[in-house]
């Protein structure tokens, strides 16, 4: 399901909330570890945009991305590279 606008805070934030529980804090800018979030909800979060959105992300780009605002940065531009197609 690609969609024709930006992936969001507020779409990563329903995402985390479905796959891993609370999702209530969470800025551009603050910490996946801090925030609760450890490598296996991190994981099954990367799974679930690639199902939602029929991307394949780059494993190396989310495993260094350490905020919201990051991940969302990566998912929003593997979505415009699938757009643009």
């Amino acid at each position: 399901m690609t969609t024709s606008g930006p992936f969001t805070i507020d779409d990563l934030a329903r995402i985390l909330r479905e796959g891993a529980g609370d999702a209530e804090d969470i800025t551009p800018d603050a910490e996946f570890e801090l925030l609760g979030y450890d490598s296996l909800a991190m994981l099954e979060t990367y799974a679930r945009i690639e199902r939602e959105y029929g991307i394949t992300l780059d494993e190396e780009q989310v495993a260094s991305c350490r905020t919201p605002g990051a991940l969302t940065a990566v998912v929003d531009a593997h979505l415009s590279a699938a757009r643009a197609g």
